[in-house]
């Protein structure tokens, strides 16, 4: 089933594997993975920014680097397929020039259409985790799957499914975890780093309470939508990442079905996050703005406009949809 990955890693000696600019517990859970799959090939893990402070309970986080592989004999890009979120590779000339010439192989778990203009092979299947697909790679193809690995592959699956609560969560991926248990990795211990690690200083405390009133509500209620400016990101982002303080507290709003959190950058880009509970829309509302993602979660990226505009596009067309979604 997965003899695309085994051609593709069959002739070559050094892999480079890449996450794209907005790098996530399941992204970097499949990066740290494959390290550990890939013993016989040398093997660098490569992500336009620096791993954010709140993954650093990955214990293999630092094996990522932002000096970026050129002598790769192939390489490999994890949890996506989106052009947008590899926007910082591609406007680097001589990586774009290398990713163009070199073979690629894409391993996704989104149901956003596959965007990339550049050749490549692609594995992309609708599962709760990019990091579940690799699991079933592995296994499919006879990989050994240390207790590194397998708990590298628990850990992006837990992110990626909230702790195994998001609605995408299926039977199958408790049977992974039990097997992913049974070879060595323990859910009690890796969630006791993880939360050591999300604990909050009392200045990220201050401004998750800032987040929170400056949260706007639309539509009796329905849609919440909070600003965060490039000042914000600056001074927070590295600490903790301000979608993460926001959006899940959203969740916990009576009425809220919609969230989205809006970052604006100087150079007129604007992107959000968007989380929704009740409604499966998410990747309809991105898909507006060029994004993509799941029903339930979804992202997107902009330029040449404001916030002031995309909430007055939310407040549009989230209705929208929400009536189109109901009359399917």
């Amino acid at each position: 089933m997965y003899q695309k990955f085994l051609d593709f890693i069959d002739d070559k000696k050094k892999i480079c594997v890449i996450q794209a600019e907005n790098p996530d517990g399941d992204s970097l859970g499949s990066a740290i993975a494959l390290d550990y799959l890939l013993r016989d090939k040398e093997v660098s893990l490569y992500c336009p920014i620096d791993i954010p402070k709140y993954l650093h309970y990955f214990p293999d986080w630092s094996r990522v680097t932002v000096e970026f592989d050129y002598k790769a004999d192939g390489y490999i890009i994890v949890d996506t397929a989106a052009t947008v979120l590899l926007s910082k590779l591609l406007d680097d000339s001589a990586i774009k020039n290398r990713l163009y010439s070199a073979p690629v192989l894409v391993i996704d778990h989104h149901e956003t259409a596959d965007d990339l203009d550049f050749e490549h092979e692609s594995i992309i299947e609708t599962r709760p985790a990019a990091a579940e697909v690799i699991y079933e790679m592995a296994k499919d193809c006879n990989i050994e799957i240390t207790k590194p690995a397998a708990e590298a592959i628990m850990q992006g699956i837990l992110s990626d499914t909230l702790g195994l609560t998001s609605v995408a969560t299926t039977d199958r991926t408790f049977e992974i975890m039990a097997e992913l248990t049974r070879l060595g990795a323990n859910i009690a211990e890796l969630e006791e780093a993880r939360r050591e690690y999300m604990k909050k200083s009392q200045r990220i405390f201050d401004y998750k309470a800032d987040l929170i009133k400056r949260t706007e509500f639309y539509l009796d209620g329905a849609l919440a939508v909070v600003l965060i400016p490039w000042e914000d990101i600056q001074e927070f982002s590295d600490e903790y990442n301000p979608n993460v303080l926001i959006l899940e507290e959203l969740r916990m709003v009576e009425d809220v079905e919609v969230a989205v959190a809006v970052k604006t950058y100087p150079d007129g880009k604007v992107t959000g996050k968007i989380r929704c509970f009740g409604c499966e829309i998410a990747d309809k509302v991105a898909g507006y703005f060029g994004g993509g993602g799941h029903p339930y979660a979804a992202g997107f990226r902009t330029y040449d406009t404001t916030y002031e505009e995309v909430v007055k596009d939310l407040v549009k067309i989230v209705p929208e949809l929400k009536a189109e979604e109901k009359n399917a």
